[in-house]
């Protein structure tokens, strides 16, 4: 009896090694089918991000267009007219020195300027360059 006993010890072993060896086997297949899902699951979400992000692009560079559109209607229309104008002071002192606003000349507004300071001279220049009078070339 007790030969009978190792013998069945030897074969529930025996079946506990086969069943091991089984589950060793289905471990391994699961974690082969996890690392090729995961890679397929992100070469699916990296398609998308990139799919997303093109979109994007073209959304950026559809709005940049209109953008870049836009700002050159404004810089069209913000060139001055044909009317230019300064401060009413200024055609003021600039016609007790002579000089008048319909034709004025670089050298008509220097002469015109000598009595005042440096500083003076070149706020009263910058003041036309703004209203568009005199040219930044005339500046002197």
């Amino acid at each position: 009896m007790e030969e009978m006993t190792a013998n069945e010890l030897q074969a529930a072993a025996d079946r506990l090694m086969e069943a091991a060896s089984a589950l060793e086997r289905t471990v391994t297949r699961m974690a082969e089918q996890q690392v090729t899902l995961a890679a397929e699951a992100e070469s699916q979400v990296n398609r998308i991000v990139a799919t997303v992000e093109t979109q994007r692009e073209a959304e950026l560079e559809r709005k940049l267009a209109e953008a870049e559109e836009k700002i050159a209607e404004l810089v069209a229309s913000a060139q001055p007219a044909g009317r230019k104008t300064v401060p009413t002071s200024m055609a003021t002192m600039l016609a007790k020195q002579g000089v008048v606003m319909d034709s004025v000349e670089a050298g008509a507004i220097d002469g015109a300027l000598a009595s005042l300071s440096i500083e003076q001279r070149i706020a009263v220049k910058s003041e036309l360059i703004r209203a568009g009078v005199l040219n930044p070339s005339d500046r002197g």
